[in-house]
């Protein structure tokens, strides 16, 4: 059994994409390589890494950006998973959620992927449901506004105000995923309920 973690930030590659919600997996990721001092590296496995640990003696990391799209994240993840030695009980998919509101971060192991075609593919390439998320609040689309127009879109205004907090309590939550378990982050970052 490995101590190294495998965290994915999901979203679409591509300066395009950047800013949008549906890339909030990979902010969140960055704003992880910048605790760590560090910058991305080009994998084989069509994926941008980063090796190190989270804080001084702190678990060993590998964050991971797929270069592929979205709906397909599930092949770098698998690969990158065998390259490393990876079981599924320390993959963390970082990702972003419609059905929790915006500000709100999340965590849970295994379960339904709530039509994220991320995580469905991931589940499919790993053959398990059982990995861990992070799942940063990105609302529901307003009105009729299609879910995938609604996350292929930039943060509006008065989001981006709120985003560098959102992205800090995410990183904050995967840290604590990570060192403490998963029990721990659920009760830091949703004391109210416990959350299956």
């Amino acid at each position: 059994m490995t101590d190294t973690w495998l965290i994915i930030g999901l979203g679409n590659p591509g300066a395009q994409y950047q800013g949008n919600r549906h890339n909030v997996g990979q902010m969140v990721l960055d704003e992880l390589a910048a605790r760590m001092g560090a910058g991305f590296k080009s994998h084989k496995a069509r994926a941008q890494v980063l090796e190190g640990r989270l804080g001084i003696g702190g678990p060993r990391v590998v964050l991971a950006k797929p270069m592929s799209y979205m709906n397909v994240s599930g092949g770098p993840t698998a690969a990158l998973a065998n390259f490393y030695g990876i079981t599924p009980d320390h993959v963390v998919a970082v990702h972003d959620e419609i059905d929790i509101p915006f500000n709100t971060v999340k965590l849970k192991t295994g379960g339904g992927e709530g039509g994220h075609n991320g995580l469905r593919d991931i589940s499919k390439a790993l053959a398990t449901k059982d990995y861990l998320r992070v799942r940063v609040g990105v609302g529901r689309p307003p009105g009729r506004m299609e879910t995938a127009d609604y996350v292929l879109r930039d943060f509006g205004t008065a989001e981006l105000k709120e985003l560098p907090f959102l992205l800090d309590e995410a990183a904050d939550a995967v840290e604590i995923l990570v060192r403490d378990g998963l029990t721990a982050a659920q009760q830091k970052f949703h004391p109210a309920k416990s959350e299956r």
